[in-house]
């Protein structure tokens, strides 16, 4: 008879829809509630709108510290699928802890898993997902701008038309720069010099604050939703003009100071995916240099990754600052994920959800980023057609005119890309979740594993000696990148020894043990070169010993920030 999976009947449909705060909250609270023994549910804060940051601990004594993983997604707030791939791998962690023979993982993945932390937080901009959700407005991050009133005009969106949805509006005039498509006039597509017009200028729906009656001001991105929490973490941070939407400081947003503070108290944390989307690609370090500055040891590592992730999912691995920043060789500033690998030590990088661009059939450009850049006329219309085919049509809706109070006669709508270009079609969702969840968990399995073996010998009568010896069982070294060797929670192994009453103590009670290596070594390891096989000595081993007398119980405990801390005893017997 099949076993019946307890996950099911709480599953509120992540998998096939994008959920709204409320009911993300239930889905959280049902896993926490109905298996208390592994899960925690806690939030980081409260955003300015009242909603909290929910951020979920899976694993078996989830308070006990060991290696970890952080998983956060929907950050920019339009990215909704970004929320359902990170509950999809928190409900795939549940699943292997509770039925792990079901779970389609060999067992030696299962094996490290088991013991490995998972922090989840599915929505790090609530606010801004909701606004996405309900109004269709374009918001990056937070609905908010915190800039004081009072300076240049700027567009604030709204839905005028009182359809439920904020999208755009376009204006006839000569100067503008789209014009309508021959083959599908609802679609607009930048000039060309034999276009014959109408021409138009493309706008938020919405009104301008500070209107003086006479100058439009630009349409800016971040016009009233500044800033971009994806700018505004500690590493490499810079000010406007210099870095756009990067706040007034570090963590000067409710959401990115709450996860700076929760991921500073898990110095364990070695592994941290942050989702995005869209272009069906993951982004690897380094944000801010060329790959030749990234250590040797850690570029292995993240090629290995890359061809993992590459086979699961068919999303290729580049680097940032070489296929990934906006304007060739100019860094972009308080990136999260370089504070996670540049500051935290961790493997790190993000994941753009939905491979758009590999749907219509559009050749890779040299540099990935260009994608973005490179939709003209001819792959706009490949857009049409393929949301009319697989979409429904939601993403051209069509154009509605109107009698703007500022503008005067404008058409409001066509252009609605929530469901099509930022995120995929509902039913494209399940499958983006398995294999995401089969690509996170293999990359988690990178795990270093102590494992503690505590050995005690009699010397003479009433005279003992303790050998406590560790060996790292795992891919990663204990220090998991050279990234992280030398921060201070990149601290090495160190052994004590804890003796009860009836004993003595000769010696220090405190060793040194250092670093220990993992059996991996990534792609393209100089230590791996097939021509002149050879392994490294017993870097992976560690032991230390003391000289105990009396009878009694001795404890020995092996710690370390990125480790957490692993403890044996051992009886001492009398003469």
């Amino acid at each position: 008879m099949a076993s019946v999976d307890p996950l099911e009947s709480l599953h509120l449909g992540f998998r096939r829809r994008y959920l709204d705060y409320d009911t993300l909250t239930q889905q959280l609270r049902g896993w926490a509630e109905r298996f208390p023994e592994l899960v925690r549910l806690r939030s980081l804060g409260q955003t300015p709108q009242g909603r909290e940051l929910w951020q979920v601990t899976l694993g078996r004594e989830p308070e006990r510290i060991r290696p970890a993983v952080w998983i956060d997604g929907n950050m920019h707030a339009s990215e909704l699928c970004g929320s359902s791939v990170a509950l999809s791998i928190a409900e795939r962690v549940l699943r292997l802890l509770l039925m792990p023979e079901s779970c389609a993982l060999p067992r030696p993945l299962r094996e490290t898993l088991s013991d490995v932390v998972f922090h989840v937080l599915p929505r790090m901009s609530p606010d801004g997902a909701e606004a996405v959700l309900q109004t269709g407005r374009w918001v990056r991050s937070v609905p908010r701008d915190p800039r004081q009133s009072g300076g240049p005009a700027r567009w604030v969106a709204s839905d005028l038309d009182g359809d439920g949805r904020a999208l755009l509006m376009r204006v006839v005039d000569p100067t503008g720069e789209w014009s309508s498509h021959p083959s599908n006039p609802s679609v607009l597509v930048p000039r060309r010099l034999e276009d014959d017009g109408p021409f138009y200028k493309l706008y938020p729906e919405g009104l301008i604050e500070d209107f003086d009656g006479r100058s439009v001001p630009d349409a800016h991105f971040l016009s009233d939703n500044w800033p971009d929490l994806n700018r505004n973490f500690p590493w490499s941070w810079a000010p406007e003009p210099a870095q756009t939407g990067a706040g007034d400081y570090p963590g000067s947003e409710v959401e990115s100071r709450a996860v700076i503070e929760a991921t500073t108290a898990l110095p364990n944390l070695f592994f941290w995916l942050n989702f995005h989307s869209f272009g069906g690609v993951f982004i690897r370090p380094l944000g801010d240099a060329p790959d030749k500055q990234l250590p040797d040891f850690d570029r292995a590592v993240f090629r290995e990754i890359g061809e993992w992730c590459t086979e699961l999912t068919g999303y290729p691995m580049v680097s940032g600052f070489e296929e990934f920043t906006y304007e060739e060789d100019k860094a972009l500033r308080g990136d999260l994920s370089d504070y996670a690998y540049h500051q935290r030590g961790c493997i790190a990088y993000v994941c753009e959800l939905w491979d758009l661009f590999k749907r219509l059939g559009i050749p890779r450009p040299r540099r990935f980023c260009d994608y973005y850049t490179a939709m003209g006329r001819d792959e706009l219309l490949a857009l049409a057609e393929w949301d009319a085919a697989h979409n429904g049509a939601r993403v051209f809706p069509g154009w509605t005119p109107f009698e703007h109070p500022q503008l005067g006669r404008v058409e409001i709508g066509g252009y609605d890309p929530r469901i099509g270009v930022w995120n995929p079609p509902e039913e494209e969702l399940e499958g983006m979740c398995r294999v995401q969840a089969d690509a996170a968990l293999r990359v988690a399995a990178l795990a270093p594993r102590p494992v503690l073996e505590l050995h005690a010998s009699r010397l003479s009568s009433g005279l003992h000696r303790v050998r406590a010896t560790v060996e790292n069982h795992g891919y990663l070294p204990t220090y998991v990148l050279e990234a992280g060797r030398q921060l201070g929670i990149g601290a090495p192994l160190r052994a004590e020894i804890v003796v009860g009453s009836g004993l003595q103590l000769y010696g220090a009670p405190r060793v040194e043990l250092g670093h220990l290596d993992g059996w991996g070594r990534g792609v393209g390891s100089r230590d791996m070169v097939f021509h002149v096989p050879r392994s490294r000595g017993s870097t992976a081993r560690a032991s230390a010993e003391w000289t105990v007398s009396g009878s009694g119980i001795v404890e020995v405990k092996v710690h370390s920030p990125r480790l957490g801390e692993y403890t044996k005893r051992v009886e001492l017997g009398p003469e």
